[in-house]
């Protein structure tokens, strides 16, 4: 009996040890404080929850979390960060089902983005890395810490049932250090996206979508970019956005406040859309903007309407544009069933000439 004691301590000792490999492969917690690929890797398919603690991932390789088990627990500790190599990226990329990822306190996810920005985002230049790219199917992101994104924060494509909350992306540093393309949330062939109670400053969309359906952003601060929009949609494999709903949103210091803008020539649709308490200060171009004239990113002056907007409803959009700005600008065709209320954008002094408002609208320029 008095050796069995002493035993028993060095046994309990040895299991709270923690290694940089798998602590126990066999066990449900696995922790990692290097970055080592392959056993990272067959830690996915055998750990229910997967701790990842201060690692630098080497350049040129993506943290690669799409070998999850269903029902499984990402959980991000300390400063996570990626060494520099212009390439395309991502820097993340997680896939699977019941997927869980979350932020312990004072961690970061340090994207380094002062190493690649250079004023021409992904229009030349370096070229950089997009950030976090997700394919979860009844999955939750919530509570993560996000600095200097190279270029786009998420890429959100062939979702089902995704969740992402209380996620901060701060780009700041971005202003004066050559941030550009560095949108927060991109949205493409996806369906029940929700998105809310996040904090943003970058210098592009706080959120663009591409495509999908019932999408909900909500609750949500937009600071420095282009915008909550929509689109552009049209030229890509799926052109339809359906059933989408931004509400009780600030958006400030940006380009433009609420925006949905298709493209020139295109085939597609924008259907049963809702913006609505709608916070708008400092917006340098365009308070409220709905456009169906672009073309390779920019708009042309001359819409289509091979991508209608129907079923829109903006109520409750409040705010100021700077006096440079204007205050509402819709250039479309084909366009029907618009229901604005509760509209008070003001301090834009620049005018431009509305095309295709339906009847009855409740708007004008």
């Amino acid at each position: 009996m008095g050796s069995f004691i002493p035993l028993l301590i060095a046994v309990v000792a040895c299991a709270t040890f923690v290694h940089s490999a798998p602590q126990n492969v066999s066990a449900t917690s696995c922790t990692f404080t290097k970055y080592k690929k392959d056993e990272i890797k067959k830690a996915q398919k055998e750990c229910s929850e997967l701790t990842l603690n201060g690692i630098e991932v080497p350049a040129g390789e993506t943290l690669d979390l799409t070998h999850l088990k269903s029902g499984a627990k990402v959980v991000f500790k300390g400063t996570i960060t990626w060494a520099y190599k212009e390439w395309k990226g991502p820097l993340i990329k997680v896939a699977g089902s019941n997927i869980e990822i979350i932020g312990s306190s004072g961690h970061v996810l340090d994207g380094r983005g002062k190493l690649w920005w250079d004023g021409k985002g992904g229009n030349g230049g370096k070229k950089k890395p997009k950030f976090f790219a997700a394919k979860l199917k009844n999955s939750k992101i919530h509570k993560l810490n996000i600095k200097n994104t190279p270029v786009h924060a998420f890429s959100i494509s062939g979702c089902e049932g995704l969740e992402i909350q209380d996620v901060t992306i701060d780009n700041k540093a971005g202003d004066s250090g050559g941030g550009h393309n560095t949108d927060a949330f991109d949205v493409g062939n996806s369906n029940d996206v929700t998105i809310k109670h996040c904090t943003i400053y970058n210098q592009d969309d706080c959120l663009a979508i591409n495509s999908g359906t019932k999408i909900t952003f909500t609750d949500n601060y937009c600071s420095g970019g282009h915008g909550i929009s929509i689109g552009s949609v049209g030229g890509r494999d799926n052109n339809v956005v359906k059933n989408v709903k931004v509400s009780d949103c600030e958006i400030t210091k940006s380009d433009n406040g609420v925006r949905i803008k298709t493209v020139y020539g295109a085939k597609g649709s924008v259907s049963d859309i809702t913006y609505q308490n709608i916070k708008l200060s400092k917006i340098h171009k365009y308070g409220i903007v709905i456009e169906g004239d672009y073309e390779n990113g920019s708009p042309t002056g001359k819409p289509t309407g091979g991508v209608p907007i129907t079923g829109l409803t903006v109520k409750n959009v409040k705010g100021s544009v700077d006096s440079g700005g204007v205050n509402v600008y819709v250039l479309v065709e084909n366009a029907k069933d618009w229901h604005f209320s509760g509209i008070s954008v003001s301090g834009g002094k620049k005018k431009k000439t509305c095309k295709g408002i339906p009847s009855s609208a409740g708007i004008s320029c």
